[in-house]
């Protein structure tokens, strides 16, 4: 049973479909670029989050830390301070060699006493200043967080403009088939955009001339003449089993043409630039279309 040939006319009104389809597409594209922004500032939450408690866990245990140092000072300087009056008071009631011991006794453990007191002073700046250190290492890691969040924004917010921008600048022409196109891309950028719509498939290529036609999505295509002077090309389309030839096409023009698995909406070709012997450019389907 033959199939229907992939050069038939396109039916009337398709042009409004078109337009209703682009701007839902662009609809999708800003949603989308939104719930990515909302994604990255979640995600940067999260991780502010667990920042702060892995660093206030941090300052709770070197505070835990030097209450229990301090408190182990504190017993031990008692326990001299208790040895120190035991020593005055045995020197103030000895007498002759026994009250000179008594007192050099008591002179050790008076220097021993300044020496822990000391000691345990310099022990608590210690932890103050690690604790100074550790919150300051908090405040700080927080205020990079809070950076990365306002950089993220920026850039989504940047990318998301000129996302728009670029698509503004997306051109619908007429194909040859005389049917008006969806937005068409120049350029890399362009294409990029024409992607982030997701109004339809896109498939590019780079096509040098081959005997045997080349793969492109759900059809084939074979390159039969570049024209670098020109800029124009021919190529043969191969779909739904006939062959069609496109001939002397400019380039950025839609080439079209039908497939009988997608009634009312055409295919396009359209080729951005033509080399010797190559041309590079996308094909561009119905998202109902088989992949």
């Amino acid at each position: 049973m033959s199939q229907p040939s992939p050069s038939y006319g396109p039916p009337s009104g398709g042009g409004s479909g078109i337009k209703i389809a682009i701007l839902f597409g662009a609809v999708i594209a800003l949603v989308a670029a939104n719930v990515y922004l909302f994604l990255q500032l979640d995600h940067l939450r999260v991780e502010m989050s667990k920042t702060r408690e892995a660093l206030l866990t941090e300052i709770s245990n070197v505070r835990e830390t030097s209450t229990v140092t301090t408190q182990t000072s504190r017993r031990h300087l008692e326990t001299l301070r208790d040895e120190l009056e035991t020593a005055r008071r045995q020197a103030s009631m000895a007498a002759g060699q026994a009250k000179v011991e008594a007192q050099k006794h008591a002179d050790e453990l008076a220097r021993r006493l300044a020496a822990e007191q000391q000691k345990a002073q310099q022990a608590v700046r210690s932890e103050l200043s690690e604790v100074k250190e550790a919150a300051s290492e908090t405040s700080s890691k927080l205020g990079e967080v809070k950076s990365e969040v306002t950089s993220v924004k920026t850039e989504v917010a940047s990318a998301k403009s000129e996302l728009e921008k670029t698509i503004a600048e997306l051109k619908s022409v007429r194909g040859d088939l005389g049917v008006q196109s969806g937005l068409i891309a120049t350029n890399a950028k362009e294409l990029d955009a024409l992607k982030a719509l997701g109004d339809r498939n896109i498939f590019e290529f780079k096509l040098g001339k081959t005997r045997a036609p080349q793969r492109v999505g759900d059809i084939a295509v074979q390159l039969k003449k570049a024209d670098t002077k020109r800029n124009r090309f021919t190529i043969d389309v191969i779909a739904d089993d006939k062959k069609v030839e496109k001939k002397d096409k400019n380039i950025n023009e839609p080439v079209q043409f039908y497939v009988a698995k997608v009634a009312g909406r055409p295919y396009e070709i359209v080729v951005n630039e033509v080399k010797k012997d190559l041309i590079v450019g996308y094909l561009s389907t119905p998202k109902t279309a088989s992949r």
